[in-house]
């Protein structure tokens, strides 16, 4: 069953929405396949991180980002991909990573689940 949102959260991904880039997750998959030099970054909690995520995955969880993120991404016009696990959270970590003053910021519409559905590559750990 799909997890039901709140109207208040919804509202704020909406407003989000209107200042962030987004990408498919085929826009991904075939960057990744054709060898790209991604930088993609799971925003979710370290236990869902473990679990299983995208091969090569940075992990900064939304709730760290704006304290970690200048040491561990100090180039601010990076090309930095985020996902979570349906893609609102990472909707608004990209959102404050704007405000932060970082330029190519996108967020990978459908997250993790979306990831999975489509039986792409995972690692675990």
């Amino acid at each position: 069953m799909a997890k039901q949102h709140s109207p208040g959260f919804l509202k704020i991904v909406a407003d989000a929405k209107t200042r962030v880039k987004e990408c498919s997750i085929t826009d991904v998959a075939k960057r990744f396949a054709e060898g790209d030099n991604l930088l993609i970054v799971d925003v979710r909690e370290e236990s869902e991180y473990a679990n299983g995520h995208i091969p090569g995955a940075l992990h900064i969880s939304k709730g760290v980002m704006e304290r970690d993120v200048e040491t561990l991404i100090p180039d601010p016009t990076a090309e930095v991909i985020l996902y979570c696990g349906g893609g609102y959270r990472s909707v608004l970590t990209a959102d404050n990573l704007i405000k932060m003053g970082y330029t190519n910021i996108i967020s990978m519409d459908g997250g993790w689940s979306g990831w999975t559905s489509k039986g792409l590559a995972v690692q675990k750990g």
